[in-house]
């Protein structure tokens, strides 16, 4: 162990050079102590503030397995079990189903077997909905199988932490600081954006633009995914969480949660990732942690974090050796805090690297950053048919899960514009009835472009109709 440890340095660094990466931080805990904490870079690359043990950074959806330590301390507290379902917290909560919304428990949620659609509701998010008015819309969504599909969903989770916090006669950024941020000591984590963005040593996002990486501004604010993706937390502080997990619950010599309800937590419970070959394994997830085997037969626990405006993390726990690393960075994700990770967990297991995990992730991450549309990239028609008078396509397209879109027309121009905070978007022609635009958000990668295709008193919006629901209609 020793051995693995004294490497985890030089290991980083080499990662922050190859990567460019501005800034990260990395601990780790063995049987019960911190044996390595440590910070690399920048937490900015503007003020060039350094990055120490104490940064904070934001966890993105490292916050899920987080969060479901919540959970697990409201079940040994008696507030709620796994099972049980969320309408008897939240009677209006529904889904697409009457079924699936009468009988859906908070592990259904927290196990991403719900149905739900992949990622539902988020950009939602990104048009500037709150929780509860995304929450409301995900009745209007279609359903997979119930219990018997994996679909990974942010505002899922956050529906059944809602429904926890509401037994708790509280909010969950109020029950989370009370039942797990206080009792450990994690004195500079919290559930709320505005403490991150409050915190003096903070860790900003990054964005890569033109061959640099520059603050991102704005910056992502998730408050309203919070329990899926809106923790901020140093290494300091997550090393007193893995240390409270490895023992099963117990911190400070007293059960904070009981090892019967974190069980279940850190136990499969979906298939995530089903094998691919005959000698290969089956990825699994609990109830927010993903749980598989090592090559060396070891249980292993752990989970990621990406925001693409500037955050990726990941930790990995190997119960069974007493020991995990947390690994925060300040860049949008190209793999870094996993490859780390994993090079640790190799030599933790083997006494040497046994793969080459840089490459594997690399690889691996390098579709995320892909533009979306089947726009992008392509090189606008020469001889274009022309569209019909601005003027005709102006309106109000109504949609019932979007909400309205309003096209106008000012000085030879139209603009779209979308959500709750009248997000504007100019449209540009490119043949016939046909114009594009720019999607905004975190889900909206670098280049990406969709199409804004009218047809009569119908407009579709290619980048918001990856579940079929991007058509929007126009009152006569």
């Amino acid at each position: 162990m020793g051995e693995a440890v004294d490497r985890v340095g030089g290991l980083a660094e080499e990662l922050m050079e190859s990567s460019g990466i501005p800034g990260m931080a990395v601990a780790i805990v063995h049987n019960g102590d911190v044996v390595y904490s440590e910070g690399f870079g920048v937490g900015n690359v503007d003020t060039k503030s350094e990055v120490g043990p104490d940064t904070v950074f934001q966890l993105a959806s490292v916050s899920k397995s987080v969060g479901a330590t919540v959970v697990a301390q409201q079940v040994s507290a008696g507030a709620v079990e796994w099972d049980t379902p969320i309408r008897q917290l939240l009677p209006d909560f529904a889904l697409g189903d009457p079924y699936v919304s009468e009988h859906v428990t908070v592990g259904d949620l927290y196990a991403h077997r719900s149905g739900l659609p992949d990622h539902a509701g988020d950009l939602l998010e990104d048009l500037g909905y709150d929780r509860a008015e995304v929450l409301e819309r995900l009745r209007l969504l279609p359903l997979g199988p119930f219990r018997n599909s994996y679909e990974y969903t942010n505002f899922g989770l956050a529906a059944a932490a809602d429904a926890v916090a509401r037994a708790a006669a509280t909010d969950w950024a109020t029950l989370s600081a009370r039942e797990l941020y206080e009792p450990l000591g994690m004195d500079a984590t919290s559930s709320r954006y505005r403490d991150f963005a409050d915190r003096a040593d903070r860790a900003d996002g990054h964005v890569f633009v033109d061959g640099e990486y520059r603050v991102a501004n704005p910056g992502r604010q998730p408050d309203a995914q919070s329990p899926a993706g809106g923790v901020s937390s140093s290494v300091t502080d997550m090393a007193k969480w893995m240390t409270m997990v490895l023992a099963d619950g117990t911190a400070n010599g007293r059960a904070l949660i009981e090892p019967d309800d974190l069980l279940p937590a850190i136990s499969p419970q979906s298939v995530a990732h089903p094998p691919q070959a005959a000698d290969a394994r089956a990825g699994f997830y609990g109830f927010g942690f993903n749980v598989g085997e090592s090559a060396a037969g070891r249980v292993m626990l752990s989970h990621s974090g990406a925001f693409d405006l500037g955050a990726a993390t990941a930790f990995t726990l190997i119960p069974s050796a007493d020991v995990g690393i947390v690994t925060l960075t300040n860049a949008a994700p190209i793999g870094v805090p996993e490859t780390l990770n994993a090079e640790f967990a190799d030599l933790v297991q083997f006494g040497d690297i046994r793969q080459d995990w840089r490459t594997l992730y690399r690889q691996a991450f390098a579709p995320m950053g892909a533009p979306l549309g089947e726009l992008a990239g392509a090189t606008p028609p020469a001889d274009p048919a022309p569209a019909r008078p601005l003027t005709e396509y102006a309106g109000v397209y109504d949609n019932a899960y979007y909400g309205p879109a309003t096209v106008t027309e000012t000085a030879g121009a139209l603009t779209l514009t979308l959500g709750p905070k009248s997000m504007a978007f100019p449209l540009t022609h490119w043949d016939g009835d046909t114009f594009v635009f720019t999607p905004t958000g975190e889900n909206a990668t670098l280049d990406t472009v969709s199409k804004a295709t009218f047809d009569g008193d119908e407009l579709t919006l290619e980048y918001y109709d990856q579940e079929g629901l991007g058509s929007f209609d126009r009152g006569s």
